[in-house]
């Protein structure tokens, strides 16, 4: 892959050079370095922010509280589950994904993996649910594209929530009912 970014940045130059825009390519590849720079601080502030946050949430045991009301909400789609600890795994995984956190969600979602794999068949059927779950990406606040939206200049950064959580609750729907009816015809439901 990084041959044909080379490739194609030599290009980039040798066209520039070829048209006489040599001198506003550098200054738009400048530029672009700037605003890769102001866009990386401002999503670095948002996650910390909210890192920090799902930190505290662990710390203070609000955690342990949002696995069990997470445990009662979604028994029914890992049946079979007893492990708390892959349900605190699984529990800040999804809460981090509903505040659309990816990068934040990341370790948690290791680790309930790690566990779920231990687990054997009622783990590794857990497991897929859970990647169903994580990658249709359900979010109650979609925080990284507010940042990103409003890092580029956006008027309403957060215009989007509505139709954020309309669809991606509509694709969670979907794809929880493929997986349960694809689980029921191998008969691991």
């Amino acid at each position: 892959m990084d041959r044909i970014y080379k490739y194609l940045l030599l290009a980039g130059a040798a066209l520039a050079m070829l048209s006489g825009r040599a001198g506003a390519a550098a200054s738009a590849v400048l530029e672009s370095g700037e605003q890769a720079v102001k866009l990386l601080l401002t999503l670095l502030a948002t996650m910390t922010l909210w890192s920090g946050l799902m930190e505290v949430v662990a710390e203070s045991g609000d955690a342990a509280r949002l696995g069990r009301l997470f445990r009662r909400i979604l028994k029914p789609l890992f049946p079979g589950l007893e492990d708390d600890a892959a349900w605190d795994a699984i529990s800040m995984n999804l809460s981090a994904n509903l505040l659309g956190l990816g990068n934040a969600a990341t370790p948690a979602g290791i680790e309930a993996s790690k566990r779920l794999a231990a687990l054997g068949k009622t783990g590794l059927r857990s497991l897929g649910m859970l990647l169903v779950l994580d990658n249709v990406g359900l979010q109650l606040l979609p925080t990284t594209v507010i940042a990103l939206r409003q890092a580029a200049g956006a008027a309403d950064p957060a215009d989007v929530w509505g139709m954020t959580m309309l669809v991606s609750g509509t694709a969670s729907v979907a794809a929880v009912l493929m997986m349960r009816v694809l689980q029921h015809r191998k008969g691991t439901a």
